[in-house]
C-alpha cells in the first residue's frame, strides 16, 4: 500500500526487506534519476510509474526469484524520498535487497557528482 502523504508501508521482516528514507534538496530531480537507475537494473520489469511513485520487479539471475522495488517521493515540503526493496517469497534474501538499495544510492551519488 502506498500513500504519497504518509509513505510506503514498513517492512514486515528485516530478513527479506530493506526500507530507507532520505532527504534531498531537489526531490523531483532525484526521483527521476533514481527511476532511471532502477530501470537499468538487469532483469527489472516496470509495473507502475507516476509523477511521485515507481514500482518494479527485479528477478534474480539463476532462479528468477522476484523482489519488489518501490521508490516514492513523499508529498511534503521536506524533500523526502523512500526506497523499499522486498522479497516476494522466502524468509531470507541473503542480503540481495540491501545490495540493491546500496547500488541505487551509490549510482545516484555518481550521477550527482558528475553534474
Amino acid at each position: 500500500m502506498v500513500s504519497p502523504q504518509f509513505g510506503l508501508t514498513a517492512c514486515s521482516s528485516p530478513l527479506n526487506c530493506v526500507f530507507v528514507q532520505c532527504k534531498f534538496k531537489n526531490p523531483d530531480k532525484t526521483l527521476s534519476q533514481l527511476i532511471k537507475i532502477a530501470e537499468n537494473i538487469p532483469r527489472t520489469t516496470v509495473l507502475k510509474r507516476s509523477n511521485n511513485y515507481w514500482k518494479g520487479v527485479c528477478r534474480s539471475l539463476i532462479f528468477r526469484f522476484p523482489d519488489d522495488l518501490e521508490i516514492l517521493k513523499v508529498d511534503s515540503p521536506k524533500g523526502i524520498i523512500q526506497i523499499k526493496s522486498a522479497s516476494k517469497f522466502g524468509a531470507s534474501d541473503l542480503g540481495v535487497n540491501q545490495r540493491r538499495i546500496s547500488y541505487l544510492l551509490k549510482e545516484l551519488e555518481k550521477v550527482t557528482r558528475l553534474q
